[in-house]
């Protein structure tokens, strides 16, 4: 969370405060009269299509993976600031998330020495089974 409310996603992704609605109400579960009453469970909607702060690219490659508006809820702590803190974070690490780029892997072949030490042990684990076998004494 930057400074000014604002949702820092990555180095470059900066998502200001008046982009994310907040919604609030009572957390499930027992808890007796607190729970019944303290509208604790924090929910942060972000609307993908209409953010301003998102460039063209990260918008379409967020939309594909998570859809068009992103939800996440917290009604893990009693405080409402608390769970707000991580609803955010919970956000911050979907976006993140979809925003990552992986490499693609690069199909490699094993070593020589790898080979090597895989056909010795084939060899040693024949030799074993061959052991094994009982002679027929007649």
């Amino acid at each position: 969370m930057a400074d000014d409310g604002a949702l820092r996603v990555t180095a470059s992704v900066v998502i200001p405060a008046n982009e994310l609605s907040w919604s609030f109400g009572p957390s499930g579960g027992p808890g007796g009269q607190h729970a019944n009453r303290a509208h604790t469970r924090a929910e942060v909607r972000f609307d993908v299509e209409a953010s301003g702060s998102l460039s063209q690219y990260q918008r379409q490659r967020i939309i594909d993976r998570l859809g068009a508006v992103v939800t996440v809820s917290a009604d893990d702590e009693r405080s409402q600031l608390r769970n707000r803190r991580l609803a955010l974070d919970r956000l911050r690490q979907k976006l993140a998330g979809a925003l990552r780029v992986e490499t693609p892997r690069r199909p490699t072949r094993p070593g020589r020495g790898a080979v090597e030490r895989r056909l010795e042990a084939k060899r040693q684990q024949a030799a074993r089974k061959r052991n094994r076998r009982g002679g027929f004494d007649d």
